[in-house]
């Protein structure tokens, strides 16, 4: 399932980029305005006027621009524009020149501004900015954007520019995004909180459905623009996830004519690929196309080490398992928008994924008693799976905007549907100490699972601007969701034929209704910026085991208010305050039964009697605005009731079983730090440090299910231009140990090396990556009981080598040494 990384640079390209774009401008220029605040003490004039993009006059809010004076150059005071790009600068007479700026776009200087008593309020018109961009050889060329971006509540990572990407998957790319942490099965942990709302362009997604994040693994991070990290959300967003909101945006161009990017790709182990990003824009038509292709033989192992107590002896058991899983995946993801006008757009959109896998495990076990030297018995057990995935989603959305910049009305519908088909075989033999077999009959199994899934989701929003600051918001969702999990595991009998095996063969009915509603408020005074918000659901969950006739029917409504609260300081800084209540609802896999039989030994499965989890977030942010980069730093603090955390229990027999179950509470404090630099043209570095403590009380369940935890974990990445057509990337993770409350995970630490170079005229580039270069991503824990001892070490993905072509076509490539002006 292999993805390619495009290196798309650009700005004022689509209109969803420069809401992100706006995002990050509000917190940069906001700065400016307080620093301006101390500026000269005499009678104040004003200075007014109107910065736009430069090629279609569109109203740039949230831009800057700053006054100097002619004499000395020293800087006077600023503003920011407000959402139809409207700016009001108090100043003193005097004469200035002004710097206008956006984020990805060319400063621009406006020259002999005379200001007098006379004229005050001087209007400069229209200040036109220009994307940073020049046209040479008949190829754009562009400055290219930071790898990440940063606000004091968001934290946006621009794929193409992390050139180790190239052939990953969005598992890849999470691995490597601050803040957040991606296990060995996929699951996504944010800050250590391992519930996290996984959107795709803003809204719940198949891509990403019925296996959850680990959906991930499937998808090509070619087809991704970009990852927004929300880590305290308001109350615009679903309240689940109790961790946040990772959003990862989609490509798709609005440009006139057309234009597009072609990714081909090879590695080891196998990892072949190509894709294909298509845009075509003429009059009030846009369309647009992602299309897939990859095939994967992805090697895996793992190794548990238990140790069983009981009737005053130790049974020692090893595990060893390896695993090769061949995959051809397609996917494709088109739609088209139509502009009645440019106040009403109406887009349809259609996305389409079918993966095939084959993937075959072999198991051994080795017996032991009392010690090591006293092997009993060896086991080898095989498993030969196939399995088909096939999904759809459609969706409707309209746009609807008005006359007063940042009024605005949208409406979405998106209808999900998924199936997934696995067919599994089992082989197991079992064999004395001296390699003969023993007197247990070989085992021959098999294993049926058929998922399926549908999803309607309807969601509408408004934004009404009142007053020059504030802003009213509303909006309401409905979503409905029917799935179904036909189980059945069955055993060749010594006639011939198939047996039912007792207690694993089911129907298993999952049907989820969430309504909401959501106002927030939000305006300006002084120095003050301040939103506040409640948003209320109502959830209904019903789920039903179809021949046992159990039905668990569970119904509840909550109340989820949040604050923001933003005060700008002098000298490029600000500090935001936050809060927002959470809710981690048990999900699909949560709650189904059914147990994994792969390992007949290790089983896991979700738990039906699952309550949700609330949580309640405060966090203290600040961000500082340097000359070359920026660092942002934040406190946070979350208090979580129901506390939902797997629980491994082992039997007499030496079988284990894993599942969800709702401890206490838990408490994390936490601190980071996240910094861009680039502190010459040609060297780029960027770092996250995240420091937490955790104390998990599980005591209604077990009093030894606690844990006080230290942790941190530490990302760094430093990319250098060698020479004119030549980058090279380092990339490095460490996360520390931490404690569980029932042991707890090591250390692992892993290095990622890449290098491009473009070709063909600029018009293609060439990047080869070494994923994980000293084999080291090795997930290993310990787990303790009353009655046994278990350690475990998984690597699902080995050492990964790629090579990746990636070729333009009427789309920009940022130049080597090209100014960054306008970019962190």
């Amino acid at each position: 399932m292999g993805s390619i990384r495009q290196f798309v640079a650009g700005s004022g390209q689509a209109s969803g980029q420069r809401q992100f774009l706006k995002v990050i401008g509000l917190f940069v220029c906001v700065c400016l305005s307080a620093s301006g605040a101390l500026g000269q003490g005499a009678a104040k004039l004003k200075v007014t006027g109107k910065i736009v993009d430069a090629q279609t006059t569109d109203p740039l809010g949230y831009a800057s621009i700053r006054l100097f004076k002619s004499a000395d150059s020293s800087f006077v005071s600023g503003a920011i524009t407000d959402e139809t790009g409207g700016f009001i600068v108090d100043i003193a007479a005097g004469t200035y020149y002004a710097l206008s700026e956006f984020i990805g776009y060319k400063p621009q200087y406006t020259s002999n501004v005379r200001l007098t008593a006379a004229n005050s309020p001087l209007d400069l018109g229209l200040i036109k900015v220009a994307p940073s961009a020049r046209t040479l050889d008949e190829v754009t060329v562009q400055a290219e954007k930071s790898t990440m971006e940063l606000s004091l509540d968001k934290k946006i990572f621009n794929v193409g520019q992390d050139l180790a990407n190239a052939g990953g998957t969005a598992v890849d790319i999470l691995t490597n995004v601050p803040s957040v942490a991606v296990d060995v099965e996929g699951n996504v942990s944010l800050r250590g909180s391992g519930n996290v709302r996984i959107l795709i362009d803003g809204k719940p997604s198949g891509l990403v459905s019925i296996k959850g994040a680990s959906g991930l693994q499937q998808l090509q991070g070619s087809m991704i623009e970009r990852v927004e990290i929300i880590t305290n959300p308001s109350a615009r967003y679903e309240a689940e996830g109790m961790g946040g909101v990772i959003n990862i945006v989609l490509k798709k161009e609005r440009k006139e004519g057309i234009n597009g990017s072609f990714d081909i790709i090879t590695g080891h182990p196998t990892n072949y690929g190509a894709a294909a990003n298509v845009n075509y824009r003429r009059k009030n038509l846009n369309f647009f196309i992602n299309y897939t292709m990859s095939y994967r033989n992805t090697p895996g192992k793992n190794f548990v080490y238990q140790e069983l107590y009981r009737d005053d002896s130790t049974f020692i058991m090893e595990r060893d398992m390896k695993t090769n899983l061949k995959g051809m995946a397609n996917s494709a993801r088109g739609g088209i928008d139509y502009y009645f006008n440019p106040k009403n757009i109406l887009t349809g959109s259609y996305t389409w994924r079918t993966s095939k896998g084959k993937r075959f495990s072999t198991l051994t076990y080795r017996d032991y008693l009392t010690n090591k030297d006293n092997l009993t018995s060896y086991t080898i057990r095989t498993q030969d799976e196939t399995e088909t995935e096939p999904n759809s989603e459609y969706s409707i959305t309209y746009k609807k905007t008005f006359d007063r910049k940042g009024r605005e009305f949208t409406a979405d519908v998106r209808y999900l549907d998924n199936w997934e088909n696995s067919d599994q075989y089992y082989n197991e033999n079992v064999f004395n100490p001296n390699g003969s077999p023993s007197d247990i009959a070989p085992l021959l199994q098999r294993a049926v699972n058929y998922e399926t899934e549908k999803q309607l989701l309807f969601q509408v929003d408004y934004v009404h601007p009142f007053a020059k600051d504030g802003k009213f918001e509303a909006g309401g969702r409905s979503s409905s969701r029917d799935m179904t999990n036909d189980y059945a595991v069955t055993q060749r009998a010594s006639d011939g034929g198939w047996i039912t095996l007792p207690g694993l063969t089911n129907d298993f009915l999952y049907e989820e209704n969430i309504n909401a509603v959501y106002g927030m408020i939000g305006n300006k005074t002084g120095r003050l910026s301040y939103q506040a918000g409640l948003r209320a659901e109502w959830t209904g969950v019903t789920t039903e085991l179809k021949q046992t006739a159990e039905v668990n029917k569970r119904t509840y409504a909550n109340l989820f208010p949040s604050v923001h609260l933003t005060y700008d300081l002098a000298k490029q800084n600000a500090f935001q305050l936050s809060f927002s209540r959470r809710v981690r609802r048990p999900q699909y896999n949560d709650l189904s039964p059914f147990a994994t039989y792969s390992d007949n030994r290790n089983y896991w499965s979700g738990n039906p009697d699952l309550n949700p989890e609330f949580t309640n977030a405060f966090e203290l942010g600040h961000i500082k605005y340097l000359t070359k980069g920026s660092l942002t730093s934040s406190l946070y603090y979350r208090h979580t009731n129901g506390k939902i955390t797997s629980i491994r229990r082992v039997q007499e027999d030496g079988s284990s079983y894993t599942r969800p179950e709702n401890l206490g509470t838990e408490d994390a404090y936490g601190a980071e730090f996240t910094s861009s630099f680039n502190p010459v043209q040609w060297w780029k570095f960027d770092a996250s440090f995240n420091f937490f403590r955790a104390i998990t009380d599980g005591a209604n369940v077990d009093d030894t299910f606690k844990s006080d935890t230290y942790s941190w974990f530490v990302r760094a990445m430093s990319r250098l231009t060698l020479w004119k057509t030549t980058d090279v990337q380092l990339r490095g993770n460490y996360e520390a140990p931490q404690q569980t409350p029932q042991g707890r995970r090591k250390a692992l630490a892993t290095l990622d090396l890449a290098a491009t170079r473009d070709i063909l005229k600029n018009n293609a580039t060439l990047t080869l990556s070494i994923i994980d270069v000293f084999n080291s991503r090795k997930f290993r824990s310990i787990t303790e009981g009353a009655n046994f001892y278990t350690r475990n070490s998984s690597q699902g993905r080995l050492r990964q080598i790629n090579l990746t072509l990636n070729y333009r076509l009427h789309q920009a490539k940022k130049k080597p040494k090209e100014s960054l002006e306008g970019d962190f």
